[in-house]
């Protein structure tokens, strides 16, 4: 499953706006937290140039791959510079049959009980809950019952530390964090001081929710 690839700690870095030459330097500072997968957006400069470095640099290490992929042809661009995963903010079966053939991982966007069953069906690895913003933990607990484990969901969009322990509490597997850690413009030493706390709220959620089960 894709969730055993990081359960130490199940939250994807979405590097938006990021351009080649931060590439590197942002993934050491991912790294060093402890971040195990990175996804560069398509929306961003030259996104196939930045996922080649950080895959020729991370090799099988980290799981290094596109966010925003919303056609085949994204697919393949991302598979031949080296990216091993498939973010969407959609659900288009296509594109999850795309990204299985070519023996990648695919996280569809899903935002309904419909387009969830559907990403199933077609093979996701795990599902991206996008907009989190309208998909409130209460929601959240209700499509669990219904979907139960073992495939993994990730809440995406408005995650931060004051709504993590609800989330994971309704059942979510780990999170897709973006402007937290990283924005266009913003230092490399904010981004370190930021990625620290978000890691550490983070790990203080996921410690007061299994405080509660006991």
């Amino acid at each position: 499953m894709f969730g055993d690839r990081i359960k130490g700690l199940p939250v994807v870095a979405v590097l938006r706006g990021i351009t080649p030459g931060e590439a590197i330097p942002v993934g050491e500072v991912l790294t060093r937290a402890g971040i195990m997968v990175m996804e560069v957006t398509l929306n961003s400069a030259e996104p196939y140039q930045s996922i080649r470095k950080l895959s020729r640099q991370y090799g099988t290490d980290k799981l290094i791959g596109a966010g925003t992929v919303t056609t085949i042809d994204q697919v393949y661009q991302v598979k031949r510079a080296g990216g091993r995963l498939i973010v969407s903010p959609h659900t288009d079966v296509e594109v999850i049959y795309a990204a299985k053939a070519a023996n990648m991982i695919v996280i569809p966007g899903c935002f309904s009980p419909t387009e969830i069953h559907i990403a199933i069906k077609a093979g996701a690895d795990a599902i991206k809950l996008f907009p989190a913003e309208m998909i409130p933990p209460a929601a959240v607990k209700a499509i669990r019952a219904v979907f139960p484990s073992p495939i993994e969901m990730f809440a995406t969009g408005g995650i931060d530390s004051n709504n993590m322990t609800e989330y994971l509490q309704s059942g979510v597997d780990g999170f897709g964090i973006g402007s937290s850690f990283y924005q266009p413009g913003k230092s490399i030493g904010a981004i370190e001081t930021d990625t620290k706390s978000i890691v550490a709220a983070f790990n203080q959620a996921r410690n007061c929710l299994k405080i509660r089960k006991q």
